[in-house]
């Protein structure tokens, strides 16, 4: 599918570029990332389970890559990360279930009107 060590070391090579063009964009995006580990109720590995469950609902493949190796890093098995995604599938499609409701809503709503 991808390179997907070579498209992570391209990335942040060109995340680094951003940093120089714009550092307080990265510096804030940083700061936003760390917070949850300053509280200590997750350990890294469930925070990195977490990302990558929401990198596959948000369609980011540099999320993904980047959250696979974190959390491989923090000891994730093959199978806890097959759960949290297990986790990613049920909710986008309760999420895409949840909209369509409300897009039929819309539709009664437009109707009546």
């Amino acid at each position: 599918m991808l390179d997907w060590l070579g498209y992570r070391k391209e990335l942040m090579g060109r995340i680094g570029d951003i940093a120089k063009l714009s550092p307080d964009t990265v510096k804030g995006y940083q700061t936003l990332s760390g917070a949850g580990g300053k509280t200590g109720h997750l350990d890294a590995k469930m925070r990195e389970l977490i990302s990558l469950a929401v990198a596959v609902t948000t369609r980011c493949d540099g999320c993904i890559t980047v959250h696979v190796g974190e959390a491989l890093k923090h000891g994730a098995t093959r199978e806890e990360i097959a759960e949290a995604l297990g986790v990613a599938i049920a909710m986008n499609a309760g999420a895409a279930l949840v909209y369509s409701a409300r897009a039929m809503d819309a539709v009664e709503a437009h109707s009546s009107g």
